[in-house]
């Protein structure tokens, strides 16, 4: 028979939100159990160098933070769970939750921090020199690429904003656009076009990303005109692909308020969402920051509003105590 599995907090995620939440939730004494899916640790876990996350000197690397964490949210009394989860209801608590392994998961309280993945282009080059030059996140890795030639591809707020953002960087930023027109908000093209630092190449695709000799990672791009079908190519040093987020929010259609773009909304300054007991946290409800620190920082936030939710469930207020408090 498949086991079942019950706790006061169960975590779905194992990125900086989840597993921050996980080490909250523990040293309250909820015995978290933590559901790590698809992708045990999360983005943090494809990311070589991290040099933004506070408290190292020096550089690390993305995976070795996310083993710290979860070594620690275990030390303090998470459990660790290896599963998928396939089933969601939450018509009732304990909130039942099924597992790809048959497993079934019942939690008092459930934190959601099953994260966003960036989108990509999938070509081949991409996928080989991503980390390598090739990156999806510019106020992640903008700084490596100080006085460097870097380009965005593009046509959105994200892309505009991150050319934006790789000025403070190199004086050589390209946006490249398969359109003729982009989609960004008028105020940000406006910014944009008044860049002395950025240039825009118009109806341009592109169709590789080119590596230099042995380990020199990324050194230049192959456009292709969606036009004219003509192949030209650019030196850059840093590509960044902006081209929009998934949320992994599937599980969830139909059962919990989400925006037009899948993210799942919480009350503004918390991490409730629209089901008594269940919390948001990490770039699952963040469609704007998406930073390891802001993820850990919403995960702490879960927890602790999880736990305030079990005290009043545990000891609700008496008619003399409101009375009491209303005088």
């Amino acid at each position: 028979m498949a086991a079942t599995h019950s706790t006061r907090m169960l975590i779905l995620g194992s990125g900086p939100a989840g597993l921050s939440a996980a080490i909250y939730g523990a040293r309250a004494g909820l015995a978290p159990i933590v559901v790590q899916g698809l992708q045990p640790g999360g983005q943090l876990t494809t990311t070589t160098d991290v040099e933004n996350y506070p408290g190292f000197r020096d550089v690390i690397q993305g995976p070795w933070l996310m083993e710290e964490m979860q070594a620690q949210a275990e030390h303090v009394g998470a459990r660790m769970e290896w599963d998928m989860i396939v089933e969601v209801d939450l018509s009732a608590r304990p909130f039942r939750l099924v597992g790809d392994s048959g497993a079934v998961y019942l939690g008092d309280t459930l934190v959601i921090a099953t994260g966003a993945q960036a989108k990509w282009l999938n070509i081949e080059s991409e996928e080989r020199l991503r980390g390598q030059g090739v990156s999806a996140c510019a106020t992640c890795d903008g700084f490596f690429f100080r006085g460097k030639k870097v380009a965005v591809i593009g046509g959105g707020n994200t892309a505009v904003e991150e050319a934006l953002y790789l000025t403070n960087h190199s004086h050589d930023v390209t946006l490249i656009h398969r359109r003729d027109s982009l989609r960004a908000e008028k105020i940000l093209q406006e910014r944009l076009f008044k860049h002395h630092g950025i240039k825009v190449l118009w109806n341009k695709e592109v169709a590789e990303f080119v590596g230099g000799e042995g380990a020199a990672g990324l050194v230049a791009m192959d456009l292709k005109d969606t036009t004219t079908g003509e192949i030209s190519r650019i030196d850059v040093d840093g590509g960044f692909v902006a081209i929009g987020h998934h949320p992994a929010t599937e599980l969830f259609q139909g059962k919990l308020d989400m925006d037009a773009d899948g993210y799942l909304v919480v009350e503004p300054g918390t991490t409730r969402t629209n089901v008594h007991g269940v919390f948001a946290c990490g770039d699952v409800a963040d469609k704007i920051y998406r930073q390891a620190i802001t993820a850990a920082g919403t995960g702490c936030m879960a927890a602790l509003d999880a736990e305030r939710f079990l005290g009043e469930i545990d000891f609700p207020v008496t008619e003399e105590e409101k009375a009491e408090a209303a005088a």
